[in-house]
Parts: C-alpha cells; structure tokens; sequence
C-alpha cells in the first residue's frame, strides 16, 4: 500500500486597493492647502468631524487632520490628510511629503491630468504619485 502526502494548497489574497494616492509638498496649513484644491478642482472638502486615527504594527497610534469632500454625481471620495502629526506620521515610508490626496473609487480623473492641476496651486510645492502596493503602511488604511 502506497500512502501519499496530502496536497497543500496555499490560498493568498493580495491586498486589493481601490483607491490612488498622491503625494502633496506645502508649507502651507491644511486649511489653506483644501482650500486651493477646492479653486483647482471644484470640490468642496471640508474638514472631518474626526481626525484620521492611525495604528502602526508597533502600536503607535497617532491621529491626522482629514478633508472629505464626495462627490455624489461622479462617484468619486476625496480625502486630504496630513502626513505628519505630533511628530508620527501617517506614511512614515514617505517622511517628505506634507500631506496625501486619496481618491476613493475615482472613474473621471486621469492622474496625469490631476496631477498637472495640483501642480498648478500656488501653495503646493510639489506633487507625486504613488502606488499604494508598494508601500506597506497603506495596508492599514481604511476609508469609509
């Protein structure tokens, strides 16, 4: 008699994001920066009830000023939230970047386009976009 191993098999799912992430240099306050996304764009986010609360793996947990703005008629979420807090940050594999604009579920924006109109805010210094599979701490993040 013939005995056989049983078959392993090794079931992974892979983080799915449904959301882009773009990087966004000002000196400018949060207010400011929302504000001249608010011209460029025509959005109208508006700051959070609550702040953006964040846990790392060591848990540390930190809490980030937040915008939102949905547009209801393009099906698109906006979330503009500051990086770096009471010295922690939010991406801390990006310690550079000020602040980060997440687009939710985002049909009608073209990144490049996007990006060319951000670049184009006085207050904004730069603009970068990201993948967030190739960062790890964007695995904890979670919009509703």
């Amino acid at each position: 008699m013939i005995v056989t191993k049983p078959k392993k098999h090794i079931l992974n799912f892979g983080q799915v994001y449904d959301f882009q992430m773009i990087g966004i240099c000002s000196h400018h306050s949060d207010y400011r920066l929302a504000w001249g996304l608010n011209e460029e764009l025509g959005t109208h986010l508006e700051k959070a009830d609550e702040d953006y609360i964040c846990s790392s793996k060591k848990g540390v947990t930190s809490s980030h000023s937040k915008y939102y703005y949905k547009d209801e008629e393009n099906i698109v979420e906006y979330y503009l939230i500051k990086n770096k807090s009471l010295g922690k940050f939010l991406i801390p594999e990006k310690p550079t970047i000020d602040y980060f604009l997440f687009l939710y579920e985002n049909q009608i924006w073209e990144m490049e386009e996007l990006i060319d109109k951000l670049r184009s805010i006085p207050s904004v210094l730069g603009v970068f976009e990201f993948d967030p599979e190739e960062i790890d701490s964007t695995e904890h993040l979670v919009f509703s």
